[in-house]
């Protein structure tokens, strides 16, 4: 339960929409549960995570078509309010916007991988054992990743 906020979050940046990152989660939470006896101990968080990862790859194969064509709705991303100006609560929005939507543009693997990295905050050794691939294999999608990141922002500025 203390993994729920974070399993969900990941879910939705991989669904890209609420509602279904509810149902994988929920589907996920389910899971888990049912293995709970195949646990080993180590880390709940990336165990649960790699089953939020493969409850959604299984839901995808089943609706590609489907979630394909679901766009990312940036306004559903909360931005706690900070106390301050006006401006800066619009520029700070307007900045997770355009993080948001270049996170968006990269490709499925690059994008779940930095997620995992830099917002959920997970060892590049979890990350590994949730995306089922080495940990060179991380490295290396983080770096791809975060260089597409920022050319993608440096396209934005530039416009």
């Amino acid at each position: 339960m203390p993994h729920l906020d974070a399993a969900y979050d990941f879910a939705r940046w991989l669904t890209r929409d609420e509602r279904t990152a509810e149902d994988i989660c929920q589907e996920a939470c389910l899971r888990a549960f049912k293995s709970l006896d195949g646990f080993d101990g180590t880390s709940s968080r990336a165990w649960l995570f790699a089953i939020v990862r493969n409850t959604f790859y299984t839901w995808f194969r089943k609706n590609k078509a489907d979630a394909a064509a679901v766009p990312f709705d940036e306004e559903t991303v909360e931005l706690e309010s900070p106390l301050g100006s006006i401006d800066r609560i619009l520029q700070e929005r307007d900045a997770r916007r355009v993080v948001n939507a270049a996170l968006e543009r990269l490709p499925d693997e690059f994008r779940e991988a930095i997620v995992l990295r830099e917002m959920e905050e997970l060892s590049y050794k979890e990350i590994a054992d949730i995306a089922g691939v080495p940990i060179g294999t991380v490295m290396s999608r983080l770096a791809r990743a975060r260089k597409l990141l920022l050319q993608h922002l440096q396209r934005t500025k530039e416009s």
